[in-house]
């Protein structure tokens, strides 16, 4: 059983009193009585007498009139009830119900005025067809409001509690999505119950759906790159990640596609694809920043100096609050010129990864100039031999 025979059913006797009714006699029996004439009433206006006529004209203007009573009524005492109670849930309930529900009950005043009238089947057919996609199409209304007013209400301020900022990213999208698919599913409810053939109608959006998606598909990665970023959480909003070459902060994630704010202040716009081809790496993520240093020391360093020297590395690392306490130091290699010390520590918090690496250089710079250690620079020494 459709939704037309569902809705007929529950109806019959409304609609079916409205048929059989038989104003005219009764009309007539009134005038007879009154022996006054009435003839005129019942003049034939193509298939229906004037008497009917001006019957469904009354009701076009009594379901008018009753919907604005009935939105008058609802705004100036249902609502004052719903709001001295407790809950937002009926607030919300009646404000959305309260339009669709008096566009409800003037489309049933509408449907009633013209099926009392007798007209030929073809248009009686067009005026059916006509109601039931007006009905379903107000009902999907209804539902829309409804739950957008719920996502409203309830499931944006838990988003907007939340730490993450992906689901401020994703809830209008989502949002978006379960509107479309509600009036879609609306419309499609209504054709099939108006006698479309909705089945062929699918099949051919289909077809024309999978030309579109091979016509379209870099945009179709691109969206499922985006799906795959709001599901893994490769990164956030406002940290600085690198992928394929660029480096930035992320500005903005969207379905299909992320800007990044570069180092350089300029601002990139990246297709959501490349996040599932390349490789991406969170800086901000780091649990410390590594900072290594290769340090030179001149040949004319004594073995006690250079000890010295590295004992000195470890204690500047040491005593500075920015850095952690591990520390490495090495006297890893001979060059050309230099006696080599490796240098590694690590920063704790990224905002201080600058200004600390200032404050070691600076200890390193003063500490060894005061202990007479030299640092070292491209030089060459040439031997001459004096021949005989």
């Amino acid at each position: 059983m459709n939704l037309l025979s569902v809705i007929e059913n529950a109806g019959s006797t409304f609609v079916s009193a409205a048929k059989t009714v038989t104003y005219e006699d009764n009309v007539s029996k009134w005038f007879a009585e009154k022996d006054l004439g009435q003839d005129w009433l019942f003049k034939m206006l193509g298939q229906n007498t004037l008497i009917s006529v001006l019957a469904s004209v009354g009701i076009l203007i009594s379901a008018i009139v009753i919907g604005k009573i009935l939105y008058w009524a609802i705004g100036k005492f249902v609502k004052t009830f719903a709001a001295k109670t407790k809950t937002g849930l009926d607030d919300i309930l009646v404000d959305k119900l309260e339009e669709p529900v008096v566009y409800g009950i003037v489309i049933l005043g509408f449907y009633w005025a013209f099926n009392r009238l007798r007209f030929n089947d073809s248009v009686d057919s067009f005026f059916a067809n006509v109601f039931m996609i007006i009905f379903i199409l107000n009902v999907t209304w209804l539902i829309a409001r409804v739950v957008d007013s719920l996502i409203e209400e309830y499931i944006v301020p838990a988003v907007e509690k939340s730490e993450s900022d992906f689901d401020d990213q994703l809830l209008p999208v989502l949002r978006k999505t379960v509107k479309v698919m509600l009036w879609v599913f609306g419309i499609v409810v209504a054709l099939s119950n108006s006698g479309f053939d909705v089945g062929a109608l699918i099949a051919g959006l289909g077809i024309g759906g999978l030309a579109l998606a091979l016509a379209a598909q870099d945009t179709v990665k691109n969206i499922f790159g985006g799906l795959m970023i709001f599901m893994d959480k490769p990164f956030k909003m406002k940290e600085r990640i690198k992928v394929n070459g660029m480096d930035g902060f992320v500005e903005e994630i969207g379905v299909r596609s992320t800007r990044l704010r570069t180092l350089e202040g300029r601002l990139i716009t990246i297709p959501n694809g490349q996040f599932s081809d390349n490789a991406v790496e969170n800086v901000t993520q780091e649990p410390t920043r590594k900072v290594v240093v290769n340090l030179g020391l001149t040949y004319d360093t004594t073995p006690d100096d250079m000890e010295k020297a590295m004992n000195m590395l470890e204690e500047i690392v040491k005593s500075n609050p920015k850095v952690t306490d591990e520390v490495l130091v090495s006297f890893n290699s001979w060059g050309d010129f230099s006696m080599g010390i490796l240098f590694i520590y690590w920063i704790i918090d990224e905002d201080d990864i600058l200004s600390a690496q200032s404050e070691v250089n600076l200890a390193v710079l003063k500490q060894f100039n005061e202990a007479g250690l030299e640092f070292a620079y491209p030089t060459q020494t040439i031997f001459k031999k004096e021949m005989e």
